[in-house]
């Protein structure tokens, strides 16, 4: 039992996990992540920088990620609830779509996601949002 005269510390409000690296919490990493995706949209779909920045940024992050050097923030369920199953059927779906596509070659009657998608992406702002969200999803599965 502790003396009454000791009064225990309440755990800090932020959303950090304690003992993590200051470069590994979200007020540090959000801005990197948004300079990372101000530069990677700087570049032209498919072309050798883009690539690059690509493999960078998210090498880095799966490296990251697989080192061990982040701290686990959220619990790896056990098993996945049965309704995860349900994110198969659009992901299938879009892959099958694309793959179809490409195997009868980019026509007008038969475009690829990606040729569907350029008109979007070919406006800076919409790139770079693009690249933020890749990002931002891609280090939150690297803190998993």
């Amino acid at each position: 039992m502790e003396p009454p005269d000791v009064v225990p510390e309440p755990a800090p409000r932020s959303a950090a996990v304690p003992g993590a690296p200051a470069w590994a919490r979200p007020m540090v990493m959000l801005p990197a992540l948004a300079g990372c995706a101000l530069v990677g949209g700087l570049f032209p779909s498919f072309s050798k920088r883009a690539t690059f920045a690509v493999l960078l940024f998210g090498g880095l992050l799966v490296w990251l990620g697989s080192s061990g050097r982040l701290p686990r923030r959220r619990p790896v369920p056990r098993r996945l609830p049965a309704t995860a199953a349900w994110w198969l059927v659009p992901t299938l779906f879009l892959a099958i779509v694309e793959l179809v596509n490409f195997l009868l070659g980019s026509t007008y009657q038969h475009p690829t996601l990606s040729v569907l998608l350029d008109p979007v992406l070919a406006q800076y702002p919409a790139r770079a949002a693009a690249y933020f969200g890749w990002l931002t999803g891609l280090w939150s599965l690297v803190r998993r």
